[in-house]
């Protein structure tokens, strides 16, 4: 009578209760259901007899099973209860969030394990614990997978170093982690989650000694198995039939490759002085994969040898479907009795650590040339094991190990199993790189194809959600692969994707177009070296060995990419630590009274250029390398500025942007096309400025370390470039139509155009196809209908804060931005069913008879277009919404009434009308003759007498003359033309926005200026409110040198009545000396400083030091009173700064010494030693010499004076020309 199985189990094991009952009746149900369908039916071929055995009686197996689980408890003399088995399937669909079961734990270890992992790994949480019980087969699955098999279901297997003598045998796992594909960390590609086994598994069949003899028939095979230098002998003897049997120890285990929809892999065995290599590619025996490891001694049978195509027809040994593998296996020749040497054959070197900088920097061998900066290095072949401390970037395959060492797996295919934050990992024939790219660790570690990487323990902490800048679907290693780019330029495009993604989605872009976005912004920065195409084969098996990586550059240059936001922050923070105030103060700046030092250090500025062609400036934190900035170029967003702004998703930039002309060429003028607006663009070559404004009050230099002077305090950062400098990563649909007329139009375009256009129009030119889809239209839809009308402006007026009540509610007032724009009509009011942006001008846009003329007045939000209306330019306005023409119609016009108006009509511009600049309008000739102010220099607004002029000049010189809270409401331009002629602008910006870009080295328009003559005779200009200012040429601020002031002669200069110059070198012969005065003076009141006092009114204790001349200079044309004063005065006198020390010392008790030389033949008639001291110095033929001055003409002088002469007895009276009178600017010392 046959016993109930599960009668049995019970017997045997005794009833410790109902829970125990209960829990073997379970166990018994789930093998019965299982795991005994999977031994009872048919099993793999190559383990039939192994695994089954024949028929497997339920209760022999659930008997083992309970003893296996009670051998790997923690206690033995109850059973686990708290546990219960879990089939396959309800592991997958039932647990939702990662967890380790650990059967041998108790609740004191497992606490103490979570502590040392979260320890280990500060941030992140240990796994949770789970009370589950995994039992089921090890099967093979597809592409060398590992799967646990019940008859439920299977699941993918990791392992730490498998043993091929699990396959295909039921076995119990006491401690494994389960990861589930919708685990916070995991991405939405992985369809499945899997088991990581720790530990090797209990096998529930008989032992593997069995396996060993029924693998090689009865270990027939191993006897004749032969080492790897007889093998590498059979590879040149090759015999097509002959099967061969090598043993060795594992030297490299390539990964493994679907090439062509084949898979395989590849492995070497040595016996330290042969090496032969091992071809895998059965679909049968894929799962190899895992259980070969580098260092390890392995047999394989049933070997062939065949010829590898691809590989210069090399032979190779191939696995045939009756190989068979053992692992930790030590081969004993037959007629010997010493082992194989591969026994003896120590491990490869392991490194756990990298040296320090300085050490990898030596140890590395370099090439010797070097391109610039941009060294050639050859990198190193190194062994190293640590653990993962940061996933970087898992789609392209970068990590962090140890906290310290780059992990770059991107030259492989991608792991089926992506590296966790806690893995630790071994790598072998890994290449060792010294700060490849700035934005990494210094050092990294890169594998190739015939690199290795192996996980020794999995990760025992929660992995963290990945970095939502860090795209992970994989496109920058498919780019690696299809463009074949260099290690270095790889790095920098992944940094790049992650900068990016921070800045620009998903506001500017889409998530999917960042990687490809980088890649192009890579190829355009970058300069590309031609690389041959990578042989998978050499890679992977030649001696010696070379690949990608064995070669690459190390560019600490190379550029770095950073946000609006960053960029501002950087710009703001250094902006008052890399200043001293003492700085900002003019040369001599000791000298200076509170007044002045005040004034001088009111306004300020500091500009960096994006390259790192100027020297670094103290303070310099932002500027490491050459930076470039990605954004979107738009109008103003705030009516408050009106200059353009790059924006991204950060924030957003004023800019100051010119661009090339499109008659002269090579001219600059202010930015004017419109097609501009809306494209994503790359600005690489751009100047940084910083404005600084303090409002202070100190009362003398002594007092400038001290902050409770300064009462205010801000600071406007912009930036300065051409358009012809950008890159356009995304063009507006505008953009697209201009590089079309470009293409077809004439060649008349810069070399800067003409790359771009080249560039971009292979990209641009099909709208349906573009490698980056902007998800923003700046420009409004294009299918709505509208009406449009093409002008030509010839006159714009500043912007200025005006009371116009335009578009306030009622009751509502308040100041607005206006300003309004004088423009030619070109052709009738045009209908439109959708907005025809910038597309050639059509027959009917200029079917008109008379031209007429329209003001379009912009208030509001209107007023942003400012930047973009440039006189002499054609645009097309377009009201959208409308298919009524009268919305287009000025005030005051009317077509049918034939009345002639003497006044142009006008014509209020709304918020939600477009510009679009037509750069190729098909016009008739009289359209082409364009009515425009002229133009004036500088040396032609001193010489006319108009008294409303529009003029260019370049500014050398600027000083804020007023400051009122935080707005800067005068300004005192210097301004000049080539020609060296100065002339100087007053700006009254109470009732104007700020306007930027007034600095040292551009180049302004300045349009309806009023030219004044002042009290004393000079020519200066004046703001009114029309005027306007414009930046048409950014020039270099940090290093601006205006042109010399022109030589002048003494003898011509004195009797020119005309403004024709005011400043002006001379060169002559130092006469004599007329006066000298050293003085102490009161840094508040301007008193004598005598001691410790000035006046009583006064209770300062601040006093400066004060020096003035006047000596006649005579150039052989004539003679000039010149006046020197402050710092100019110690180099003119010749006395060293020891003497001008001891000079002020002695004057302290004094207060102050006048000396009146006169002349040279003159005797000193006062006994004081100081006064005869310096009368000495004034005489001497040191001071008396020749010198060249810089100095400005003073025009407050009379034509003459009257002076009586006597001689004998007679008295005579004449007019006397009174000497030209000068002021020393510069001092030029030979």
């Amino acid at each position: 009578m046959d016993l109930d199985p599960l009668q049995l189990l019970l017997d045997q094991f005794g009833t410790g209760g109902e829970a125990e009952s209960s829990w073997l009746k379970e166990i018994f149900s789930f093998v019965t259901r299982h795991i005994l369908p999977l031994l009872s039916g048919p099993a793999p071929p190559a383990a039939d007899d192994l695994l089954t055995g024949g028929r497997v009686c339920p209760h022999q197996l659930s008997v083992c099973v309970v003893e296996k689980i009670q051998e790997n408890m923690c206690v033995t003399h109850t059973l686990p209860v708290s546990y219960r088995p879990v089939s396959v399937s309800e592991l997958i669909s039932s647990q939702h969030l990662a967890c380790v079961s650990n059967l041998s734990w108790s609740t004191n270890q497992q606490r103490a394990w979570a502590k040392e992992a979260e320890l280990s790994l500060p941030g992140h949480r240990a796994l949770p614990r789970v009370n589950l019980l995994l039992i089921g087969c090890l099967r093979e699955g597809r592409g060398g997978e590992w799967r646990l098999m019940d008859t439920s279901g299977s699941v993918r297997c990791e392992c730490v170093s498998p043993s091929p003598l699990w396959m295909n045998q039921p076995v119990f796992i006491p401690h494994w982690n389960y990861i589930p594909h919708n685990a916070p960390w995991q991405h939405q590609d992985k369809v499945h989650g899997y088991v990581e086994l720790i530990g090797s598994p209990v096998l529930l069949c008989p032992g593997p000694e069995q396996g060993l003899a029924a693998g090689l028939g009865g270990g027939a095979e191993l006897s004749r198995a032969v080492g790897v230098r007889e093998a590498a002998g059979l590879l040149h003897n090759r015999t097509g039939a002959q099967r061969v049997s090598v043993c060795g120890q594992v030297s490299s285990v390539c990964p493994l490759l679907a090439v062509a929809g084949t898979t395989f892999f590849i492995f070497s065995l040595t016996d330290g002085s042969h090496s032969v290599s091992v071809l895998v590619k059965d679909s049968s025996r894929l799962w190899w994969a895992q259980c070969v490891c580098v260092g390890q001694s392995v047999c394989v049978s049933a070997l062939r040898v065949c010829v590898l195509r691809g590989w210069r027809g090399n032979n190779i040994l191939c696995v045939t479907d009756q190989s068979e593998i053992h692992t930790n296996y030590t081969h004993t020749l037959g007629n010997n009795t010493h082992t194989d040497s591969q026994v003896n054959t120590p491990p490869p070197l392991m490194m756990s650590h990298v040296d320090n900088d300085d050490d990898c920097e030596e140890a590395e061998p370099e090439k010797v040339h070097v391109r610039s900066a941009v060294k050639v290095k050859q990198s190193r072949v190194i062994s190293y094991q640590g653990m993962v401390t940061e996933v970087v970037n898992e789609g392209a395959g970068l990590y962090v190990i140890d906290g310290k060492v780059g992990l770059c797996l991107a030259y492989q295919p991608t792991l089926r199993r992506k590296l966790r934050a806690g893995d630790s990992v071994q790598l072998h024939h890994v290449h060792f790189l010294y700060r490849p790219c700035p934005d990494f660790p210094p050092s990294m570690l890169c594998t190739c194809l015939r690199s290795s990487l192996r996980v020794t323990a999995f990760s025992r902490v929660e992995g963290s959600a990945p970095d939502s800048r860090c795209p992970g679907d994989g496109v920058l290693p498919r780019l690696l692969l299809e463009k074949n780019m260099g290690v270095s330029e790889y790095l920098w495009t992944c940094h790049l994707s992650s900068q990016l993604t921070h800045s620009l989605v998903p506001s500017v872009l889409k998530q999917q177009c960042v990687c490809e976005l980088s890649w192009r912004l890579m190829e355009f920065v970058r300069t590309r070296e031609e690389r041959r195409r990578r042989d998978i084969y050499s890679e992977m098996l030649d001696e010696p060995h070379t690949c990608p990586l064995t070669q690459y550059s190390a560019d600490p240059a190379v550029h770095q990419s950073i946000s609006v936001s960053e960029l501002l922050q950087c710009l703001q923070s250094d902006c008052w630590s890399s200043v001293s105030l003492d700085s900002l103060l003019p040369p001599g700046g000791s000298s200076l009274s509170s007044s002045q030092i005040n004034t001088a250090l009111a306004w300020s500025c500091r500009t960096l250029t994006s390259d790192l062609q100027d020297d670094p400036q103290p303070g310099d934190s932002l500027r490491r390398r050459p930076l470039l900035v990605v954004g979107v170029l738009e109008l103003p967003s705030q009516t408050s500025e009106q200059t353009l702004q790059l924006r991204d998703s950060t924030g957003a930039v004023a800019c100051v942007v010119t661009e090339t002309t499109e008659e002269d060429e090579g001219g600059q003028r202010a930015a004017f096309n419109t097609a501009w607006i809306g494209c994503l663009v790359c600005v690489q070559q751009f100047t940084m400025v910083t404005e600084r404004f303090i409002q202070s009050d100190f009362p003398s230099h002594q007092h400038l370390d001290e902050d409770k002077y300064i009462t205010h305090k801000h600071c406007r950062v912009y930036l300065q470039f051409s358009l012809d400098r950008l890159h356009i990563l995304s063009p507006s649909v505008a953009m697209v139509t201009h590089l079309q007329q470009k293409g077809e139009g004439s060649g008349g375009d810069t070399a800067g155009r003409k790359r771009r256009r080249d560039e971009e129009e292979p990209n641009s030119s099909h709208s349906d196809s573009p490698s980056v889809t902007m998800t923003t239209d700046p420009v409004g839809r294009g299918s709505r209908p509208c009406v449009s009308l093409v002008i030509r402006v010839e006159h714009t007026e500043g912007v200025a804060w005006r009371n116009t009540g335009a578009g306030l509610n009622e009751g509502e007032t308040g100041l607005m931005l206006c300003f309004s724009v004088r423009a030619a009509l070109i052709g009738p009011v045009v209908s439109w069913g959708r907005d025809p942006k910038n597309r050639p001008m059509s027959n009917r846009e200029t079917e008109t008879v008379k031209e007429d003329k329209v003001v379009l007045v912009f208030s509001g939000v209107s007023a942003r277009w400012f930047p973009l209306l440039q006189p002499g330019s054609f645009y097309r306005l377009i009201a959208v919404n409308t298919q009524d023409p009268s919305v287009l119609i000025g005030c005051g016009v009317s077509g049918r009434s034939g009345v002639e108006l003497h006044t142009d009509s006008t014509l209020q511009v709304r918020p939600d009308w477009r510009f679009h600049t037509l750069t190729r309008p098909l016009l008739l000739l009289t359209y082409r003759q364009v009515f425009l102010p002229t133009v004036l220099s500088v040396s032609q607004v001193l010489d006319c007498r108009c008294e409303l002029v529009c003029f260019q000049a370049l500014v050398c010189d600027r000083v804020g003359l007023s400051d009122s809270g935080d707005t800067c409401t005068g300004v005192r331009l210097t301004v000049c033309d080539q020609s060296g002629r100065s002339l100087q602008v007053y700006l009254d910006l109470s009732h104007t926005p700020y306007p930027i870009g007034l600095l040292p080295g551009n180049t302004l328009l300045l349009s309806d200026f009023q030219r004044r003559l002042s009290r004393t005779g000079s020519v200066y200009c004046s703001y009114l409110p029309v005027s306007s200012i414009t930046v048409i040429t950014v020039g270099d601020t940090s290093s601006c040198r205006p042109p010399p002031a022109p030589m002048m002669h003494l003898g011509v200069w004195a009797v020119s009545s005309e403004q024709r110059c005011i400043v002006g070198q001379i060169s002559g012969h130092v006469v004599c000396f007329l006066f000298l005065q050293l003085q102490w003076s009161c840094s508040l009141c301007g008193s004598v400083y005598v001691q410790s006092c000035c006046s009583p009114q006064c209770h300062s204790t601040s006093s400066v030091f004060q020096s003035k001349a006047k000596l006649v200079i005579d150039d052989g044309t004539g003679e000039a009173h010149v006046w020197v004063s402050g710092a100019l005065v110690r180099p003119l006198l010749g006395l060293a700064d020891s003497q001008w020390e001891g000079l002020q010392r002695a004057l302290r008790v004094r207060g102050h010494i006048t000396v009146y030389p006169r002349g040279r033949s003159l005797v000193c008639a006062s006994d004081d030693p100081l006064v005869h001291f310096l009368w000495c110095v004034c005489s001497s033929e040191s001071v008396c010499r020749q010198l060249s001055l810089t100095c400005r003409k003073q025009t407050n002088h009379r034509s003459g004076e009257m002076k009586r002469f006597s001689r004998g007895d007679r008295d005579f009276m004449t007019r006397m020309t009174r000497p030209l009178q000068l002021t020393c600017l510069h001092l030029h010392m030979d």
